[in-house]
C-alpha cells in the first residue's frame, strides 16, 4: 500500500497521483490535506514518513510547492529516503540506484501529467541492489549517529 500525503501547495499533484492509483487498482492511504487551503508541509510529511518508516505502507509519495521542503521534513524520521523528482530519469534512478521509499513531487514545478508519469516509474521501478545496496547502507547508517561509516 501507498502512503500519500501533501500541503496546499501539493494538492493539485496528489489529486492527480489519486487519480491514477484508483485507474491502477493500487491501493493506497491519503493523510491529508485534502484542500488547497494553507497548511504547515511538516505534519504530512511527519504523517506518511512515520507510516513508512514503520513498515505499515511500502513506498509514500508527498508533494508541496517545490517538493523541497516536504522532502526535507520526511528525511527527518529515521528509515525514509525521501527523494525530489523533476524528470523522468530522477523518477527511475532515485529507486534503482538510490532505494528511495518516498517520492516527492512540487506543484508549482511539476505538472499533473508528470506527476503521473513520475509515479508511474517510480512504482514500477525495482531496486538495482549490487553495488548500490552498500551506498544505501552508507546513507542508512546515518540514522544512528554511534553507527557513522564515513
Amino acid at each position: 500500500m501507498i502512503a500519500l500525503g501533501c500541503d496546499h501547495g501539493g494538492y493539485n499533484l496528489i489529486t492527480a497521483v489519486k487519480k491514477y492509483l484508483d485507474e491502477k487498482g493500487i491501493a493506497y492511504k491519503d493523510f491529508g490535506t485534502y484542500s488547497d487551503e494553507s497548511v504547515d508541509y511538516p505534519i504530512y510529511a511527519y504523517k506518511v514518513a512515520t507510516a513508512v518508516a514503520s513498515g505499515d505502507f511500502e513506498l509514500g509519495i508527498l508533494c508541496c510547492g517545490t517538493g523541497i521542503g516536504i522532502s526535507m521534513a520526511a528525511n527527518k524520521v529515521k528509515g525514509i529516503r525521501a527523494a525530489v523528482v523533476g524528470n523522468a530519469f530522477g523518477a527511475e534512478m532515485t529507486r534503482r540506484h538510490n532505494h528511495a521509499n518516498i517520492l516527492c513531487m512540487g506543484g508549482r514545478v511539476t505538472s499533473e501529467e508528470d506527476a503521473v508519469k513520475f509515479t508511474d516509474i517510480f512504482l514500477n521501478t525495482p531496486e538495482e541492489g549490487g553495488r548500490h545496496d552498500k551506498r544505501v547502507a552508507m546513507v542508512t547508517a546515518h540514522d544512528n549517529l554511534s553507527d557513522r561509516v564515513l
